[in-house]
């Protein structure tokens, strides 16, 4: 049975993974490595990463908690530095290197202490993980985003097992345990897939070819052509 220790497991270069995530090369090497200052001191530190490592490999870890950001920048447009303090804060809290990629923080106590942390740390409301909502304690929109596309493990830690990077209602899962962690569905390539139907082979060929459902196949495409 995998462990923990699957977090720390290094899968991909930068760009991998920011091809996955969809978003820019440099913004994900900014939230992991940070930006020395230049002359006008505009520096900031690593968001994800306690300090700069140099590394241009992305852990298990390291990628999920990137999906959660991604989801605030696709919502807000804005800097994400106030997060560095809410991870660094979950960090020492639940003492796990990686606290986006585990479950506690966003159910039950977890989600009550993540509330009164941004509220010390005076996090803007648009960057919060949980609100209010007539007195009771809610993910905001960006957080229930991210939580809908992840699988944690059942057993204590509860540990991020794997993504479903178009939703849990689509086939297309990214598992760290299959296929150096790249897009699959039943296993198989959904780059793989895609580049046989673009060479012009039927879509019924191939998808028997493969054994898949056509529409399971269809999934498979519509992830691949939606990031071109």
């Amino acid at each position: 049975m995998p462990s923990v220790g699957v977090l720390d497991t290094e899968l991909y270069t930068v760009s991998e993974a920011a091809r996955l995530l969809r978003v820019p090369a440099s913004t994900l090497k900014w939230w992991l490595e940070g930006r020395e200052a230049g002359d006008d001191g505009s520096g900031y530190a690593p968001v994800i990463r306690v300090e700069p490592t140099g590394s241009t490999a992305v852990t298990w870890g390291e990628f999920v908690e990137a999906g959660y950001l991604r989801e605030y920048r696709r919502r807000h447009q804005v800097s994400l530095q106030h997060l560095r303090q809410v991870i660094d804060a979950l960090r020492a809290e639940f003492e796990v290197p990686y606290p986006l990629a585990h479950f506690k923080p966003f159910v039950g106590p977890g989600r009550k202490l993540v509330l009164e942390l941004e509220r010390q740390l005076d996090i803007p409301p648009w960057l919060r993980m949980v609100a209010v909502v007539d007195g009771q304690q809610m993910l905001t929109p960006a957080a229930e985003s991210f939580l809908a596309q992840v699988e944690f493990a059942e057993d204590d830690p509860h540990w991020a097992e794997r993504l479903y990077p178009a939703g849990k209602g689509s086939p297309v899962v990214i598992d760290p345990a299959f296929n150096f962690g790249s897009p699959t569905v039943d296993g198989i390539s959904t780059e793989v897939l895609a580049e046989m139907v673009e060479a012009g082979e039927p879509l019924e060929d191939v998808a028997r070819d493969y054994g898949l459902a056509p529409e399971r196949l269809r999934y498979a495409l519509a992830y691949e052509w939606a990031a071109a």
